[in-house]
Parts: structure tokens; sequence; C-alpha cells
């Protein structure tokens, strides 16, 4: 699962920088504190599905293309 988690925070991380946000800007975007997405990033964490929803919104992707991009590396 760790696996899974730190795929996932790498591809939050890679879609942030890509818009030019802060994680503390992407945290006010998507209404999560900031220290949670600096863990979400690390693969500390396994977001919900809401949580995840609010992240890609936020990102201005789908969930849909964010899970994509994850399955593609497993």
């Amino acid at each position: 699962m760790e696996h899974i988690n730190r795929l996932l925070g790498n591809a939050i991380a890679k879609h942030r920088k890509n818009i030019g946000f802060s994680q503390e800007e992407l945290a006010e975007k998507a209404a999560i504190h900031r220290t949670y997405v600096s863990q979400l990033e690390r693969g500390l964490k396994s977001p919900t599905v809401f949580t995840l929803l609010q992240i890609a919104h936020a990102l201005n992707i789908t969930l849909t293309a964010l899970m994509e991009e994850v399955e593609k590396k497993l």
C-alpha cells in the first residue's frame, strides 16, 4: 500500500508544481490542511475518495486522469 501512496503523492506533487501552486495554495483550493498535502505528497497518508476529488478539482484535472497516471506506474 505504501507504494501506491507514494505514486499518488508523486502524481499530486507533479501536477501541483506544473500549475505553479505551493502546497499551501493547493491546500487552500482543496479545503484541506497544508501539512496533510505534505503527508500525501510524501506517501505517508492514504486519502479518501472525497479528498482526492477535492485535490483533483483544485489541480484542474479529473480524478480519473490522476488515478490512471498512478495505475500506469504500478
